[in-house]
């Protein structure tokens, strides 16, 4: 009776010994902002700690996508998944299996982690999906972002730039109609303002997309860079209407340009970042320069027409002159 439960026992205790207890996450979560994916495969019961022992497999869908032996240290990859590699390769002996990919290659599907270490193996599930959101901040306050920017910051960055360059157009079109532009700088003027209209509409069309991408960082600096050219363009819309720029102007100016600077400064902050953290300072310096746009606007107007059938300002008017006529002619003097 002893002999037998004895050997019940012990063939139970070699049955569990030849199975490979493995450990991770049934889903995992990839998101725009993730370059790489991480599949995550642990073994907590390796007994030999041996590598020339072990074979690591991985599969999507029943198709092999990465498979390792130790022993001789040779590594396959299936074609469409190259960029597939172990974690940790020097890990491996402590139970790390898990595997990285790239996130464009890390395609959405079931895959498996098979480990064999000698005659004992284990294997484990998971699924890998995409998150449309990626946490950001701490429990108590939380923001959401499902690509680089929220959908509606990237809609109020290229608002603004519209907004920029239909002020700008509205500002030549004011002043055009009040005073003589000659045809060499109005046709500058114009050029100028047409090539930032079209680099910022391909930024924009780049921008828009989902994504953390180059096309996505390229179409953001197509979008805020260019931008400078507002401020010279600016300084010559003045120079039309004044013949020396009063401090009214060159505060605008001034102020357009603190807009560019503090929209580069955040551009230059939300590059490396994915979520941006500081996309707020980009939006902000757009929006300084629109504001200064629209009171440049209101002002060339409102001046405009105050001037109107006077001198523009910067100018004095000429003094008047009275004509004495006498027996050798007219003779002009000061009245």
């Amino acid at each position: 009776m002893w002999v037998l439960a004895a050997s019940v026992l012990l063939g139970a205790l070699r049955a569990g010994s030849a199975q490979l207890l493995l450990s991770g996450m049934s889903i995992v979560e990839k998101n725009d902002c993730n370059e790489t994916v991480v599949l995550p495969c642990y073994v907590t019961n390796l007994i030999q700690n041996n590598e020339n022992v072990m074979f690591v497999t991985w599969t999507r869908q029943g198709v092999i996508i990465f498979s390792y032996h130790g022993g001789t240290k040779i590594v396959n990859t299936h074609p469409s998944f190259s960029s597939a590699k172990l974690l940790s390769p020097s890990e491996l002996t402590k139970g790390v299996a898990s595997l990285v990919l790239d996130s464009a290659q890390a395609t959405v599907g079931n895959y498996s982690c098979k480990v064999t270490e000698s005659n004992r193996e284990g294997k484990i599930k998971m699924q890998l999906i995409t998150s449309s959101v990626v946490s950001c901040g701490d429990e108590t306050s939380k923001e959401k972002y499902g690509s680089w920017f929220l959908l509606v910051e990237r809609a109020v960055i290229i608002s603004l730039v519209c907004l920029l360059v239909i002020l700008c157009a509205a500002q030549l079109t004011v002043i055009g109609l009040k005073y003589e532009i000659e045809s060499q700088r109005k046709v500058c003027i114009i050029v100028a303002l047409v090539i930032f209209a079209v680099v910022a509409g391909v930024g924009a069309a780049l921008f828009i997309q989902d994504g953390y991408t180059a096309q996505n960082q390229a179409g953001l600096g197509l979008i805020v860079v260019p931008a400078v050219i507002l401020v010279p363009l600016q300084y010559v819309m003045f120079g039309i209407v004044f013949d020396s720029l009063l401090q009214a102007t060159l505060a605008l100016i001034g102020l357009k340009l603190l807009g560019f600077i503090i929209a580069v400064v955040g551009f230059a902050l939300c590059v490396p970042a994915c979520p941006p953290l500081h996309g707020s300072v980009l939006i902000a310096g757009s929006a300084i320069m629109a504001i200064a746009s629209l009171l440049s606007l209101a002002y060339v107007f409102i001046m405009g027409s105050r001037m109107k059938d006077h001198p523009r300002p910067g100018q004095t008017a000429a003094e008047p002159r009275c004509v004495t006529v006498g027996s050798g002619g007219a003779v002009p003097r000061n009245c």
